[in-house]
């Protein structure tokens, strides 16, 4: 590998379409190795806007918008961040040239909750709960008669949790059809699942390009309406089903093909294991690896573009617990507790220009046994306040 210089005529160049706190850390990693990184996303100062070389604000669902900070910026490496992007003007920047990480087919089938769905049950015969899509209130209900009470209601196209419900009978579908609409993307079709009454659910990071395939640790979490609020690393099970999920995860990633890191999120249920999503980047839930990892998700995200080997070290387990902001404010303030800050354990601030009720401002990490880890990590995050 030969390495550049930033903002030089023959620079790698790396450009985010998103930017919040997870392209913040790939920045970061990626300017370790002399990457010039272009940081573009819907608004002003998004957190990997504070640490790119460049960094731009368009209407990312604009295809004309997008296709101009490409042509104007020649990235060598394209990275989608985020689910509301306009996957026609991926498509066209790969006509023209350019690298689109893993590529624009694979963006266009995981960011819609839909095209992956089929994709893996269809073409790859990934066992997955039941499920249908609708467009109307009325298909809605129609088909969460079909599938059964409790089902889960999500927008196909979504990231966070927004958008996302659990309707428990027939009076929740006018309730989760609204709910629907605060989606982040394409709220115009939903997706209603069955409740699948699971033991545990992973993340299970995935990591591959030329070098080959490589998995972090299975990765546990706790989720409130759809959004992280804990996880930790590694998820205690069965190796037997662990293989399983990894013989999905390779099986799945390697049909999207491409370069980079994708989070592969399964329920198990009696040593069952049923595919849930999947991401094509770093996932929320692996920001534990920030702590667990020699090199996190993000560094290995980084190497997989690259064409790097991907191997790397376990530190030990650990936690990460999610930070929300409890007030709106324009030039929000967070106020730490000092001992957040330990020889096992630390806090990331994201840095985000404003706080709304709800949005995940910080993190908690800690490494320790993973019992320990996840009561300290929940223990930081509720003594952490804003303002």
């Amino acid at each position: 590998m030969t390495f550049t210089t930033p903002l030089q005529k023959d620079a790698i160049k790396i450009m985010l379409l998103g930017s919040g706190e997870l392209g913040k850390e790939v920045t970061i990693e990626a300017q370790r190795l002399g990457v010039e990184v272009v940081a573009v996303d819907k608004y002003k100062n998004a957190p990997a806007h504070l640490v790119a070389n460049h960094a731009y604000v368009i209407d990312m669902q604009d295809e004309k918008a997008v296709l101009e900070v490409i042509e104007k910026e020649q990235p060598t490496y394209i990275l989608p961040e985020v689910e509301a992007i306009s996957i026609s003007a991926l498509f066209e920047a790969e006509k023209r040239g350019f690298h689109v990480i893993p590529n624009a087919e694979a963006v266009n089938k995981t960011m819609n909750r839909k095209h992956i769905r089929v994709f893996a049950t269809e073409t790859l015969g990934v066992k997955t709960s039941a499920f249908e899509f609708v467009t109307t209130l009325e298909g809605l209900k129609d088909a969460s008669e079909r599938i059964g009470f409790p089902c889960v209601i999500k927008p196909v196209m979504s990231s966070s949790g927004h958008g996302q419900s659990i309707a428990k009978s027939t009076e929740d579908i006018k309730k989760s059809w609204e709910i629907a609409k605060e989606a982040r993307g394409d709220a115009s079709e939903l997706i209603v699942e069955e409740f699948v009454s699971f033991d545990y659910e992973i993340t299970l990071l995935t990591v591959r390009n030329e070098t080959g395939t490589t998995f972090c640790q299975p990765i546990g979490h706790l989720q409130k309406e759809g959004d992280y609020i804990l996880s930790w690393q590694p998820m205690a099970m069965n190796q037997a089903t662990l293989n399983k999920a990894k013989e999905i995860a390779k099986a799945v990633t390697d049909g999207l093909g491409g370069r980079g890191i994708f989070g592969v999120e399964f329920f198990i249920k009696d040593e069952e294991v049923y595919f849930s999503e999947l991401s094509p980047r770093p996932h929320d839930t692996g920001m534990v690896t920030l702590i667990t990892q020699s090199q996190s998700q993000f560094a290995l995200h980084v190497r997989a573009v690259l064409g790097l080997p991907l191997a790397y070290t376990t530190y030990g387990s650990g936690a990460c617990g999610a930070y929300k902001a409890k007030n709106e404010s324009h030039h929000p303030v967070l106020h730490v507790p000092d001992d957040a800050f330990s020889a096992h354990s630390f806090v990331r601030i994201f840095g985000k220009p404003e706080s709304h009720i709800g949005r995940r401002m910080a993190i908690s990490l800690v490494l320790d046994e993973v019992e320990a880890a996840k009561k300290r990590a929940s223990e930081i995050v509720n003594q952490i306040t804003d303002s």
